[in-house]
């Protein structure tokens, strides 16, 4: 299997018990995660030497996080260690007609004050295959976004294939901040992961295609994928297609263009949704494991998105299920009937 790289922060989640408001409880449930540190866990699930990047606090909570990881296989030897915080983030779980909401608590983390310099990039990289990002790392402080550079010189260096999930948050940044930083990111990109949302907040390229209002077909995406293929010299452009009928209903597929056909996979009805926090995450982790075992473009898509479909049905951020239990999906095993 591959030795996969990935950074970011790992933090905190504390959540609202089952569906209950911020205002009504008294009591928060214990998780940790964050986008590439979920990206990790998947892969190490999948059989990959992954690898995670970041720095935490020393001190009992850094530790905890770090151990999150290492129980599900992650290797967490290239996590600094120092600062002053690890990030927290809230979160109340909607249903139906009420949205889900996260608050962030992650100012002067850790890693947000972390120096390039801190890490051995091209000791970190040698003999890796993949390197994988998101734009939510770049956005946390200018210090994170010179560490995604550096990473990306070195994994670069060391001829890994290198994925970005554009992953916009406004919460973070605005669209015009966005854009400074991630579009001259972008020349060290092979895979491009994103939804309609993210190309254009991040990238400044617009779908053909009403999201908001249900349009989720492929024939909208298909200029904007060529455009951008165009303009960064992306070997694959990716985009997941959610389409929201509620907090806890929704349609799921995703499509990939790699320069010369279009791939659109299998559509998904999720409902109920139990935990959607780190659906992306999960999505991306599949994609690079369907491509680095050469499964090609079109399967790789699919295992992606069954991949991130189980992950709806699973508390917590990281996806806890094998490559097995993805393939049965993707053939056709999502009826629920006990496995004996």
């Amino acid at each position: 299997m591959a030795k996969i790289i990935t950074m970011g922060e790992i933090m905190l989640r504390l959540s609202s018990p089952g569906y209950k408001r911020f205002v009504q409880s008294d009591t928060f449930d214990v998780n940790y995660g964050g986008g590439e540190a979920n990206v990790a866990v998947s892969l190490a699930n999948f059989g990959h030497e992954a690898h995670f990047v970041s720095k935490v606090p020393c001190h009992e909570i850094g530790q905890a996080a770090i151990n999150s990881l290492r129980r599900l296989g992650v290797r967490t030897e290239h996590v600094r260690r120092g600062g002053d915080r690890l990030g927290i983030y809230y979160l109340e779980t909607g249903d139906s007609l009420r949205p889900s909401k996260v608050i962030y608590d992650r100012k002067d983390s850790s890693i947000s004050l972390a120096k390039a310099e801190e890490f051995d990039f091209d000791g970190i990289f040698r003999g890796a295959d993949w390197f994988h990002w998101s734009g939510i790392t770049a956005a946390i402080s200018a210090n994170a976004a010179e560490c995604v550079r550096q990473a990306c010189i070195s994994a670069r260096k060391a001829g890994a294939t290198i994925s970005c999930d554009l992953n916009f948050r406004s919460k973070l940044w605005t669209p015009e901040e966005a854009r400074s930083v991630m579009v001259p990111l972008m020349e060290y990109v092979d895979v491009c992961i994103g939804n309609e949302e993210d190309a254009e907040n991040c990238l400044g390229f617009k779908p053909d295609a009403d999201v908001s209002a249900g349009n989720t077909d492929a024939c909208g995406y298909e200029g904007i994928f060529r455009a951008m293929k165009e303009r960064f010299g992306f070997r694959y452009v990716v985009s997941t297609l959610r389409e929201s009928y509620s907090a806890s209903y929704n349609g799921w597929k995703a499509m990939i263009y790699d320069g010369m056909s279009f791939h659109v996979s299998k559509h998904y009805d999720i409902s109920p949704i139990i935990d959607r926090v780190g659906g992306g995450d999960s999505f991306s982790a599949g994609l690079i494991h369907g491509l680095v075992t050469s499964m090609g473009p079109a399967k790789a898509l699919e295992f992606a998105v069954a991949a991130s479909a189980l992950k709806h049905t699973i508390p917590g951020d990281f996806n806890a299920v094998s490559e097995a239990e993805v393939v049965a999906l993707m053939n056709g095993g999502g009826n629920g009937r006990v496995q004996r």
